[in-house]
């Protein structure tokens, strides 16, 4: 039976988590203080919203009991004096040119002292209010070890003193492109994570995408993160339905279109002078414009990859690089550019990529040890079972 009540707390859960916590944090001047005192609000939400209605701006309520149970736990604890000083308050011009408190809680949660590890659970914690179950189903371990992971990671915020702030603006860009990594891989983690398309972390890491876009207008990177987020899940429905579906094979049909067209708004505007995430989104972008895959402009492709290479040299982006250039100078000699990094040495995409391409280039024993490899190092069911298929195919 349906329970509008329970469904406008999760719908405010969904869309106001992170904005509650973080204005919460700052009157908490405690990361765990501020997450019981907002984990209790939803839950008098379930409770007062049944007596008195839903009220008009459901975030605003929740950041009202919440905080003002802060301010009562302060007032009884003295929690400024012995906590002092693990959040502090950010200086005023930097105030006034980032205002928003859900910024700072981004900043705090992907502070460089922690690892990076520490920074995507933490954030998917606190950022987008997953569960402890949740985050470990992504990170594919127990729920006792990622609480820990979490647990750990607030008592170093505390213990060195991470302020709660964004930035100074002279260390400004160097810290947005590590929120920006997190985002990134938290997106990453969440598509990958199992088979549906709807992922709860994903879906979280393009929400995170989008905030960090309307916090930071004038940023080129995070409009190249979104573009890039955008096109990779308007993919989703075609990508996967049970089995992997390669984009040469895909119904293009089923891509979102709506979402095509707000990337493609977005990149022009992203491609900067350094920018990374803009150079990839323009290479997503070439594959979106394709009305068939026979279309794709491999040449173009090739170009961008070849720019951001020089931009960002990674093992990862030269294999990407081969196989457009696979596509423009064939198979055989893509497999000359097949990085051989020690970085890649467990990575199943080197394996399986060059799988495709000693099959394209028919030497068949030779691609079926290469899935087998490939296979060998895969955690993704949905992509074993391509993989399986790939090495039974033509027997």
């Amino acid at each position: 039976m349906p329970d509008p009540v329970a469904d406008a707390v999760a719908a405010a859960h969904s869309s106001e988590w992170a904005a509650v916590l973080a204005a919460t944090a700052r009157v908490a001047a405690d990361l765990d203080l501020a997450e019981d005192c907002v984990q209790d609000a939803y839950a008098k939400a379930l409770v007062h919203w049944r007596e008195q209605g839903v009220p008009g701006r459901p975030g605003a309520w929740l950041t009202t009991v919440a905080t003002r149970r802060a301010l009562e736990h302060r007032r009884r604890a003295d929690v400024v004096r012995r906590k002092l000083p693990l959040l502090i308050p950010v200086a005023d011009a930097v105030d006034e040119t980032f205002p928003d408190d859900r910024l700072r809680l981004v900043f705090t949660c992907c502070h460089p002292a922690l690892s990076q590890e520490a920074q995507i659970a933490l954030t998917l914690r606190m950022v987008c209010g997953l569960s402890s179950a949740e985050i470990a189903k992504v990170f594919l371990v127990k729920e006792a070890t990622m609480q820990a992971r979490i647990t750990r990671a607030k008592q170093k915020i505390s213990r060195t003193g991470i302020p709660y702030r964004i930035p100074r603006l002279t260390d400004l860009p160097e810290r947005i492109d590590a929120v920006l990594d997190v985002i990134h891989l938290v997106y990453t983690a969440g598509y990958t994570a199992n088979d549906t398309a709807n992922n709860t972390a994903s879906r979280r890491g393009l929400d995170l995408a989008r905030m960090i876009r309307l916090l930071l207008p004038e940023s080129s990177e995070a409009a190249g993160l979104l573009a890039l987020l955008l096109l990779t899940e308007a993919r989703q429905a075609a990508q996967v339905n049970g089995q992997l579906v390669l984009m040469e094979d895909q119904d293009r049909s089923l891509w979102d279109h709506a979402l095509i067209a707000e990337a493609l708004e977005l990149v022009p505007g992203a491609v900067g002078p350094a920018g990374r995430f803009g150079l990839m989104a323009a290479i997503a972008a070439v594959h979106a414009e394709a009305a068939r895959w026979e279309d794709t402009d491999w040449a173009e492709i090739l170009g961008l990859y070849d720019v951001l290479l020089e931009r960002w040299p990674s093992p990862v982006v030269a294999l990407n690089r081969a196989v457009a250039l696979s596509y423009v100078a064939g198979p055989e000699v893509a497999l000359q550019e097949v990085p051989d990094d020690p970085a890649l040495a467990t990575y199943p995409y080197l394996a399986s990529t060059r799988g495709e391409l000693l099959w394209r280039c028919g030497r068949v024993d030779e691609a079926r040890a290469a899935f087998e490899e490939a296979l060998a190092f895969t955690t993704n069911a949905v992509e074993a079972e391509f993989l399986q298929q790939r090495i039974t195919r033509g027997v």
